[in-house]
C-alpha cells in the first residue's frame, strides 16, 4: 500500500509539473490548466480517502489480531496451568498408590517365608501377582509418556518364559473362572519346551496383562485361549509368537484398524458403561511391542470374538538358567543401616527385607532425627525417605553431608520414595544422594544396592 501511495504522489507531481510546463510554453490556456489541476485535485482527494480508509482498516485488523494473540496467549497459559495441575495430580496419585502397595507386597513377601501349605502358597502368589498388576497399571501412564518421548529403555536379561508366564496366567485363570469362562494356555516349542531367551520380562508381562485383562473384560461366555509359540530362528535368534484369543463381543473391521490409535473412540458409550472400560492399555501395549521390535496385530469379528497376536525376535541364552533368588543373607559381616521412614508399616517391611540380607537396622521417623542420630552413632549406609514430616529427605541429606563425620566416612545415602518420577530421581541426584530406590521395593534392586555400597567381604 505504501508503494502504491508513493507511486501515486510521484505521478501527481509529474502531472503538475507537466501542466505548468505546457502553461509556461503557452501550449495551453490558463482556463484549461485550471481545469486539469482541479480534476487532478479531485483524483488526489479520492485517492487519499481510499488510502486512509485502507489504513484505518489495517489498523483495525492489526488491533483485532493483537487482541486475538493476547487471548491465545491467555488460553495457552490456562492450558499449561491445567497440564501442571494434572501432572501434580498424577504424581500424587502415583505416590498414594505406591505407598500402601509397598506394604502389601512386603507383607506378602514376609508371608511367603513362613510355613504354608500348597493352597496357601497359591493364594499368596495370586495376591502378589495381582498387587504387581496394580503397580504396573500405575506405571503404565508414565511408561506411555516415556515411550512417546523415546526415553523408555528395555531391561534385557535371561528369562524362562514358560516358568514366568505360567505364574502370570494362573492369576488370570482364577479371574476367568470367577466370571464363568473357560481358560486355557499352552506353550509350543521346537526346542523341547525350553523358553530361555534374552528379553524384557516385565514389558512382555505388561503387554500380556493388558491384553488378557481386556479379553476377560469383554467376554461374557465362552473361552479365553493363550498360546505361546516358540520357533527356532536364524543363528541365535528365537521367534516367540503370543496369541490371545477370546469369544467376546469382537468389533467391526473398520474399528479393528484404528483400535490401537484410538481405543476410546472405538467403543461407544453403552459398551463403556456395560464393561466398565474402553480397552485402555491397548495403545501402550502397541507401543511397547513396537519398542521390543514387534507389531501388535488384531483379527476380530463382531459378536464372535477377537485374537490379538504379536511376534518377538529374541536371542537364545544357550540354555543358561536364569539366576535364582538367593535366600541366605548376602552380607557376611555386620552391616549397620540408618533408615529414615515415617510410616510404621513400611518400617516393618524394610526391616524384614534388610534383615533377610544380614543388615542391622536402626529406624527414625523424620529427617531431623536422622541428622541427630547420625552425629552420635556410626552407620555403613543410610536409607532416606524423601517425604517426611518436620524435615524431608533432601534437607536431611544436606545437613548430614555438612558434618565432619560424613566428610571422613562418605556414608552412602539412598533415597527411598513411592514418588519415582524422572524429576524425583534427578532432584535426588542434585541433592547429592548416591542412589534411588523406588517403592514398592524390589528385592533384586535392594540386593544390588547393598552389594554396590557394602564393604568388600560379602558373600552371595
Amino acid at each position: 500500500m505504501k508503494k502504491k501511495l508513493s507511486f501515486f504522489i510521484f505521478i501527481s507531481i509529474a502531472a503538475i509539473l507537466l501542466i505548468g510546463y505546457f502553461f509556461l510554453e503557452k501550449k495551453i490556456y490558463a482556463q484549461s490548466a485550471a481545469i486539469f489541476l482541479f480534476i487532478l485535485a479531485i483524483i488526489q482527494v479520492l485517492a487519499l480517502q481510499f488510502f486512509l480508509k485502507n489504513q484505518l482498516k489495517n489498523e483495525v485488523v492489526k488491533t483485532n489480531l493483537k487482541l486475538r494473540i493476547d487471548e491465545l496467549k491467555e488460553s495457552l497459559e490456562i492450558a499449561e496451568e491445567l497440564v501442571n495441575h494434572k501432572s501434580i495430580y498424577l504424581e500424587n496419585m502415583s505416590y498414594e498408590v505406591r505407598t500402601p502397595l509397598n506394604t502389601v507386597l512386603g507383607m506378602l513377601n514376609m508371608l511367603k517365608q513362613t510355613d504354608l501349605n500348597s493352597d496357601q502358597i497359591a493364594q499368596v502368589e495370586i495376591a502378589e501377582y495381582s498387587s504387581k498388576h496394580l503397580l504396573q497399571l500405575v506405571n503404565m501412564v508414565t511408561d506411555n509418556v516415556k515411550v512417546n518421548e523415546g526415553k523408555l529403555e528395555l531391561n534385557l536379561k535371561t528369562v524362562d518364559l514358560k516358568t514366568n508366564l505360567s505364574k502370570l496366567f494362573k492369576v488370570f485363570e482364577y479371574q476367568a473362572w470367577e466370571k464363568g469362562l473357560e481358560f486355557e494356555y499352552k506353550f509350543i516349542s521346537e526346542d523341547k519346551g525350553k523358553f530361555l531367551v534374552l528379553g524384557d520380562s516385565s514389558r512382555i508381562q505388561q503387554v500380556l496383562i493388558n491384553l488378557i485383562n481386556n479379553a476377560i473384560k469383554f467376554t461374557n461366555t465362552g473361552k479365553i485361549s493363550i498360546i505361546v509359540d516358540q520357533s527356532v530362528g536364524i543363528d541365535n535368534d528365537q521367534f516367540i509368537t503370543f496369541y490371545i484369543k477370546d469369544t467376546g463381543i469382537g468389533m467391526k473391521p473398520e474399528d479393528a484398524k484404528r483400535i490401537f490409535k484410538n481405543p476410546q473412540g472405538v467403543y461407544n458409550n453403552s459398551i463403556k458403561k456395560d464393561y466398565r472400560g474402553s480397552g485402555m492399555g491397548l495403545s501402550i501395549s502397541h507401543n511397547l511391542v513396537e519398542l521390543m521390535g514387534g507389531e501388535l496385530k488384531l483379527e476380530s469379528k463382531e459378536n464372535e470374538g477377537s485374537t490379538f497376536y504379536f511376534s518377538l525376535q529374541l536371542k537364545k541364552t544357550l540354555k543358561i538358567k536364569p539366576v535364582e533368588e538367593v535366600q541366605q543373607p548376602i552380607l557376611s559381616d555386620k552391616f549397620s543401616v540408618l533408615v529414615a521412614e515415617d510410616n510404621r508399616m513400611n518400617q516393618k517391611v524394610i526391616k524384614f527385607l534388610l534383615e533377610k540380607q544380614g543388615v542391622d537396622c536402626t529406624f527414625v521417623k523424620n529427617g531431623l532425627e536422622a541428622v541427630e542420630l547420625y552425629k552420635i552413632l556410626d552407620f555403613d549406609m543410610i536409607f532416606m525417605d524423601i517425604y517426611m514430616p518436620d524435615m524431608d529427605g533432601y534437607e536431611a541429606t544436606k545437613f548430614i553431608k555438612e558434618t565432619d563425620k560424613y566428610t571422613n566416612n562418605k556414608t552412602p545415602i539412598i533415597a527411598v520414595s513411592a514418588s519415582a518420577f524422572e524429576k524425583d530421581i534427578e532432584k535426588a541426584k542434585h541433592a547429592g544422594i548416591d542412589d534411588f530406590l523406588a517403592k514398592p521395593i524390589e528385592v533384586a534392586k535392594l540386593k544390588k544396592l547393598l552389594m554396590k555400597f557394602a564393604k568388600t567381604n560379602t558373600s552371595a
